[in-house]
């Protein structure tokens, strides 16, 4: 049996379908050998637990093996998971009126439990309102929220009927964006990933990263064209330009045509202060990624993760050394 016929035996319940796009996308780029590359790809699999993606993305081809077992991978991150988070507490996450609830303090803004709400609740909360974000009970990358006028339906019983056929779970306030985050997009609530964990010794941040639209969707995540920069954790500056999913790196935004690395984050000492604060609510729940607006009054959440993302992580323009966040997480982790 040859190498790569071994490796791929041993190798259960593999996306072969994925696994040759990946491999076609990496010949493209680089024209090496597609028997090579598929090699490489499952090996890396096999030794640092990483991805299809994480290959494609950090571009582990451009990289020796000293350099690839710094980097999180799908693996790793799905370990730090198992280490800090406690499944049975993942509902305070998972729930958006449990998260609303529990977080309440750091929410900033008014909504509506929309899943037990009435006709006349909902009335009610409308009156006053011309425009309200609604948000799937339980979604992650942006799906399902988005922002609604009052006067695109012929009445209130209408649009009832509408968000409750569409699973609606909340309805809220539309978040008013600091001016300062304005002149990078104002399009877009451009949140800051601020992501924390919590050990023997306390609260820590680990990174953080701001996420910015760039779509004609009132959200920035990346599965709706969005762009991301990590901040300097003392600064609060972004320290790199930014960068999204189809590999364009970003010296400026395109739309407003603001400068990104060195954009000041207003209220960054808040937003680090009001992340590390929360982290501790629900000790349970040791590593958790928050979503931060910058509002004209300061910081407040838009959502929490049980389950952080790593795919803003190490990506090329952001570590010219070639080292990965590994190193930094063990700081603060333990047997990882």
């Amino acid at each position: 049996m040859g190498k790569l016929q071994f490796l791929l035996r041993c190798v259960k319940d593999m996306d072969y379908a994925e696994l040759f796009r990946t491999v076609g996308k990496v010949h493209k780029l680089t024209g090496k050998n597609s028997a090579a590359i598929l090699t490489d790809v499952i090996q890396c699999g096999l030794k640092y637990g990483a991805g299809f993606n994480d290959y494609l993305l950090c571009e582990f081809y451009n990289l020796t093996d000293a350099q690839r077992a710094t980097y999180i991978t799908r693996k790793v991150n799905n370990d730090l998971v198992r280490i800090l988070n406690d499944r049975d507490y993942y509902h305070f996450f998972d729930n958006k009126t449990e998260f609303y609830t529990t977080f309440a303090k750091y929410i900033g803004r008014q909504w509506l439990d929309f899943s037990k709400a009435s006709k006349e609740d909902f009335k009610a909360f409308m009156e006053t309102r011309d425009a309200v974000m609604v948000k799937p009970e339980s979604s992650s990358g942006g799906f399902g929220v988005n922002k609604l006028f009052k006067k695109d339906f012929s009445s209130l019983d209408a649009m009832y009927d509408q968000l409750k056929a569409q699973g609606i779970g909340v309805v809220e306030d539309v978040l008013q964006q600091h001016e300062t985050m304005n002149k990078m997009n104002p399009h877009a609530i451009n949140t800051l990933r601020v992501v924390t964990v919590l050990n023997e010794t306390g609260p820590h941040i680990v990174y953080a990263h701001i996420r910015i639209g760039n779509s004609d969707r009132p959200v920035d995540n990346l599965h709706s064209g969005g762009m991301f920069a990590p901040i300097d954790l003392e600064k609060g500056v972004i320290q790199y330009p930014a960068y999204d999913k189809a590999r364009h790196t970003y010296t400026e935004h395109p739309r407003t045509h603001t400068k990104i690395q060195g954009f000041a984050i207003p209220y960054w000492e808040e937003a680090k202060a009001m992340c590390l604060e929360a982290s501790q609510v629900v000790p349970q729940m040791r590593y958790v990624g928050w979503d931060v607006a910058i509002t004209p009054n300061g910081p407040v959440f838009v959502e929490g993760n049980n389950l952080p993302g790593y795919d803003i992580l190490q990506m090329p323009p952001h570590t010219p050394d070639k080292i990965g966040m590994l190193p930094r997480f063990r700081e603060f982790v333990k047997g990882i």
